[in-house]
């Protein structure tokens, strides 16, 4: 079975301070793409949804536009821009470097549960 779906048409957006992310679901992949805009930062803008003290959502990213910095929760820390892909395990925070907006694609499946509101 072929699957095909467009970006223009995504199954759920979740909207969160300074950002959001569209969500588009097919058989084995949940592919995201997050809009981050100029002051975000994970620890500022998901992390009450998420109810977590850092992301805990394994990300396997590319970005599109701008640049993050991303920080494990041991103090290691990177920063990424245009052109590259990345892995990052659960564990960390993110935020947008710079004043331009920031979109990366999500491969990891992490999508399916990124700025989702934990039920209690």
């Amino acid at each position: 079975m072929i699957e095909v779906k467009s970006l223009d048409k995504p199954d759920e957006r979740r909207d969160f301070p300074q950002g959001h992310m569209e969500v588009l679901e097919l058989s084995g992949l949940s592919f995201g793409v997050a809009t981050f805009e100029p002051g975000w930062r994970w620890s500022e803008s998901v992390k009450q949804i998420a109810g977590t003290k850092s992301c805990q959502i394994h990300h396997n990213g590319l970005v599109v536009r701008g640049r993050l910095l991303i920080r494990m929760d041991d103090g290691t820390e990177t920063e990424v821009g245009p052109g590259e892909l990345f892995v990052c395990p659960p564990g960390h925070d993110a935020w947008v470097l710079g004043d331009e907006q920031v979109i990366v694609y999500d491969f990891a499946g992490g999508a399916a549960e990124y700025a989702k509101a934990k039920e209690s």
